[in-house]
């Protein structure tokens, strides 16, 4: 029996469009590799899933340094207000947090991918656990595909939404962009995004397993000479460098990584103004005037920074502090204000978030996702050549672009099936 559609890949994207196809009428079978469904959903956010942004269309593709004009319609047809609505409706209360970031209530990432399982068993979906060995072509069209079984399925139309290369523990291991080639796709080179990054020397190492909060953090590229990113939030020392938050936004900035390029600049005491936090130092070495200066700074910074700053500063650690001249004490305050990590390059793409790179988007419509080449081939999700900035944008990505897919194929299903 042929089915209007095989969705290859049970993430946020298969999901969405499995479940939206069967909404509509479609036959739908959703093929996962593993042994269940939305194990990526499972993980993201640390665990409490940040399922989108909240935000405007147009502050979305801003937001997409990759191919985001190729998004405008789908993300249009599928805003990320419907998103929190189409979850909100399945039975999961949606919140929004600092940086328009949307969470589940229960900040359970898990309720998430049940209530998109409960969803596609609702509308009759049929799920099954098999891994994808081939794309089925006659004519120039996909009609199918071949498990690793041998066991061929036949269908209306067939949607890749495998994921990415990263966190292939998940699943994720480049499926899809082997079943792309298979068609005649161009898949642009892979590389990591939302990354931690590594570190030029042993600086990071002194520190590992530090954690910092409330820091402002900026890109700075040496080669365009200039800032490109700036943020502020939580960074983690690490034996290879750097991690947290703050970084993995940072990452998604440095599109042409090479060694010695991008160096970090962290603002220790981002709440102090310079004349404030001179005053704060003023006050910190008149209180300890008699003490050695790298014994002073106990009140004002984590134990495991205090070598490095103390290294880092010029200031002979056993000077007393009531001889430390006012330049001495300005050079310290701009270490503190700008204290630097030079960056060599990033982790593997195994460890990153998110794949930049995938199918190219010149070769898909925008609107419908379906590839430009081969006929009732279509894509979604990560597989795209498509990525965005850490925020709730790359699950929205998912959802849109699974959506759009399904709304498209559901039509052509009405219509009699294969499009001339």
């Amino acid at each position: 029996m042929s089915l209007d559609l095989i969705v290859a890949g049970g993430g946020a994207a298969g999901m969405m469009a499995a479940g939206r196809a069967a909404e509509l009428g479609c036959s739908v079978c959703l093929l996962e590799k593993n042994d269940r469904l939305g194990r990526k959903i499972n993980i993201t956010g640390k665990g409490r899933c940040n399922l989108t942004n909240n935000c405007s269309v147009q502050e979305l593709i801003a937001s997409v340094p990759s191919n985001g004009r190729f998004l405008y319609g789908a993300v249009s047809a599928f805003t990320p207000q419907d998103v929190m609505a189409f979850f909100e409706e399945l039975g999961v209360p949606v919140k929004t947090e600092r940086g328009n970031r949307v969470f589940p209530v229960s900040e359970h990432a898990s309720d998430v991918s049940a209530a998109l399982e409960g969803w596609l068993r609702k509308n009759g979906c049929q799920v099954r656990h098999a891994a994808v060995r081939d794309l089925l072509l006659e004519d120039g069209c996909a009609v199918g595909v071949r498990l690793e079984n041998g066991e061929e399925l036949r269908a209306g139309a067939v949607l890749i939404a495998c994921g990415g290369a990263s966190y292939p523990g998940t699943g994720s291991t480049g499926d899809g962009y082997r079943l792309a080639e298979q068609a005649g796709h161009a898949v642009t080179p892979l590389r990591p995004s939302l990354v931690p990054l590594v570190e030029e020397g042993d600086l990071c190492r002194e520190m590992m397993g530090l954690s910092l909060r409330n820091i402002s953090l900026s890109v700075w590229d040496r080669k365009k000479k200039k800032e490109v990113y700036s943020d502020f939030g939580e960074l983690l020392f690490t034996h290879f460098g750097l991690s947290g938050p703050v970084i993995l936004s940072a990452s998604s900035h440095m599109r042409e990584m090479e060694a010695g390029r991008y160096e970090i600049r962290i603002d220790l005491k981002p709440a102090l103004t310079p004349e404030q936090l001179d005053a704060r130092l003023q006050r910190d070495f008149s209180e300890n005037r008699n003490r050695d200066f790298a014994n002073s700074l106990g009140a004002l910074l984590p134990r495991k920074l205090i070598p490095v700053v103390v290294r880092r500063s010029g200031i002979e650690p056993d000077r007393k502090c009531n001889a430390i001249t006012r330049e001495m004490r300005w050079e310290f305050l701009r270490l503190l204000k700008s204290f630097s990590v030079e960056i060599r390059g990033f982790r593997p793409l195994a460890e990153a978030i998110v794949t930049s790179g995938g199918v190219s988007v010149k070769e898909l419509n925008p609107k419908t996702m379906e590839s430009r080449l081969v006929p009732n081939l279509f894509f979604a999700g990560e597989v795209i050549d498509v990525d965005a900035y850490t925020g709730g944008f790359n699950l929205q990505i998912a959802f849109s672009t699974g959506r759009a897919a399904a709304e498209a194929i559901a039509s052509r299903a009405k219509k009699g099936g294969i499009l001339q």
